[in-house]
């Protein structure tokens, strides 16, 4: 490897590691507050939020990691071109795609990390956050359930109980509230006993209670006094959104669902655009002398956006079966391969004028 090449290789993957480092530490620590408030709540299982933010982090890897190089290229580059490095460089004759060069040799192996992790990493941890999620909220496992406090799960059904017994699976003075499509039903009661706490047909003994459904239209709506009631409980329903996240990759490669399409178009663009981000820093990076070296970080950030909010409506388009599947979501890596082009382009025509 030449020394230039070499050079720049190692400016930028050190500021990799140390920006996307930061950021991990930071998206986790935001996933920890807010599973933490929801396992004080009662939503979930206190022991299943460090699981959870690791499967978290896991998946947003395949976000960070290009943010990561994306920052530190603009950075690193940005302070040779301050320093008049990059100046001293081509004065030796040296080409613009040597910068490009030295980029891809880091972007590429990174590009593909991000591959793989977006097409098997994003759909294991998503299917592993579902389970923990549904063995929380469906199996009625009491231990995680607060007392005094309105516990929901994602269906919306709430449980709230004065006093809760983990060891006997009892609770008592309790209200459940379980809202369909049609009807509201509410059961006030005295005393509560858990009888199948599976996934699949969760379904609990109530003692001394009454009953009500509330007709949503207003036209049915009944009570009932009991003095033992056996309630099924509706299981955690998998939305079609996390279907889609939490299906491999074979599987959405057979289906000719809209959204299935959108899902894998999403998992094989993330290391392509990795890299090309990587480039697209590449030649925005260009700073005057004594300008600075995070310059140019406000229209890079302005790109980044444009480049993240693009690809989500495009996603959300092909969903929806507004946008074709093709381009589809390889639009936005189109336009990106086009400004790639057209910026070193113009960098050739720069450099042929400056030394004409």
């Amino acid at each position: 490897m030449y020394l230039i090449e070499r050079y720049i290789m190692d400016e930028t993957r050190r500021l990799v590691m140390i920006i996307v480092g930061f950021l991990i530490f930071i998206f986790a620590s935001y996933s920890a507050q807010r599973y933490l408030t929801d396992a004080a709540n009662g939503i979930i299982a206190l022991q299943a939020v460090v699981d959870i933010v690791f499967y978290k982090v896991l998946i947003a890897l395949e976000m960070l990691l290009p943010v990561g190089l994306y920052v530190s290229v603009a950075i690193a580059l940005g302070q040779l071109y301050n320093d008049s490095e990059i100046t001293a460089i081509f004065a030796t004759g040296s080409s613009p795609l040597r910068l490009h060069k030295s980029v891809l040799i880091l972007a590429i192996p990174l590009g593909m990390l991000v591959t793989v992790l977006s097409m098997y990493g994003r759909p294991w941890a998503y299917a592993q956050i579902y389970q923990l999620k549904q063995q929380s909220q469906s199996e009625l496992d009491v231990s995680h359930l607060r007392p005094k406090k309105f516990n929901i799960n994602d269906n919306g059904r709430m449980i709230l109980a004065e006093h809760i017994d983990p060891a006997s699976n009892r609770l008592s003075d309790a209200l459940i509230y379980t809202p369909s499509a049609n009807k509201t039903s509410v059961y006030r009661v005295r005393s509560l006993e858990v009888i199948d706490s599976s996934p699949t047909t969760p379904s609990v003994m109530l003692h001394s209670g009454t009953a009500y459904q509330l007709d949503h239209k207003g036209t049915e709506d009944t009570e009932q006094i009991y003095d033992n009631l056996a309630l099924h409980l509706k299981p955690l329903k998998q939305s079609i959104d996390a279907k889609s996240k939490s299906a491999s990759t074979a599987e959405l490669s057979r289906s000719t669902d809209p959204a299935d399409i959108a899902e894998l178009q999403w998992r094989e663009s993330r290391g392509i655009n990795a890299v090309l981000m990587a480039l697209l820093a590449t030649s925005l990076s260009r700073t005057k002398p004594r300008q600075g070296r995070f310059a140019t970080l406000l229209p890079l950030a302005v790109l980044f956006t444009v480049i993240f909010y693009g690809g989500n409506i495009c996603r959300t388009l092909v969903a929806n079966s507004t946008l074709p599947v093709i381009p589809g979501i390889w639009l936005v890596s189109l336009l990106m391969s086009l400004g790639v082009l057209i910026l070193i382009a113009r960098e050739y025509s720069f450099m042929q004028k400056l030394f004409r």
